[in-house]
């Protein structure tokens, strides 16, 4: 049984700056309402995105080892790494301010590495194991894509809200540096992968197809 034909079978693209379907036939493509470049797909796609995925996950091992902030409770301070931080918050009672240490810190950025990875690999092995939950799932990336920075921003505003209701005093460590170019990379890793590639035709079924129309 024939499939439909899909946009890139037709020489048809969405311009990436207005929206508008455009021609790629032609050389060079170029968008006729803006003027900007066309592709039917984002280039090097895969390449950029495990470069920048890979990026993020060394630059994790730091942000965890390293202090991200001093905590000074009832007059004894010491550094914390992230998980160190969330431990000392929860046996002290603070339990939800290292319910949100941990979200933000480390179940968003594992989600993202786990997500990433998987959308990556099956991507490029031409997978046709569940396309439509791997385009949902790329949707959930992004959307926490928008709120990465939340990732970066916990160390302030969990130190105001201690410091609003008395109960110690933080300051920010080296390790927040590392977490901030971890949320960097990995917003960058998602903007860098192409969705259309998990809808795209393995090379053996694009023969068939071929040769179904001759």
């Amino acid at each position: 049984m024939n499939t439909p034909p899909v946009a890139r079978d037709l020489n048809l693209c969405l311009c990436h700056g207005c929206g508008k379907t455009c021609d790629i036939a032609h050389q060079p493509s170029e968008c006729e309402r803006c003027g900007a470049s066309l592709h039917a797909r984002k280039i090097n796609s895969l390449t950029r995105t495990w470069a920048f995925l890979l990026a993020a996950l060394v630059l994790y091992i730091p942000a965890n080892l390293l202090p991200v902030m001093n905590t000074s409770m009832l007059g004894s301070g010491a550094d914390s790494t992230i998980m160190s931080g969330v431990l000392e918050f929860w046996q002290h009672g603070a339990w939800d301010i290292a319910l949100i240490i941990f979200i933000a810190s480390i179940a968003v950025p594992g989600v993202k590495f786990v997500a990433l990875a998987l959308l990556l690999v099956t991507a490029q092995r031409g997978s046709l194991w569940a396309r439509r939950e791997r385009s949902k799932l790329y949707r959930l990336v992004e959307l926490i894509g928008y709120w990465s920075m939340l990732d970066v921003i916990v160390v302030a505003l969990v130190a105001a809200l201690v410091k609003f209701h008395a109960l110690a005093d933080i300051e920010p460590r080296s390790g927040i540096l590392f977490f901030g170019l971890v949320v960097v990379f990995t917003m960058l890793s998602a903007m860098s992968f192409d969705p259309r590639l998990i809808w795209d035709k393995p090379i053996n079924e694009e023969h068939m197809d071929a040769a179904a129309r001759h």
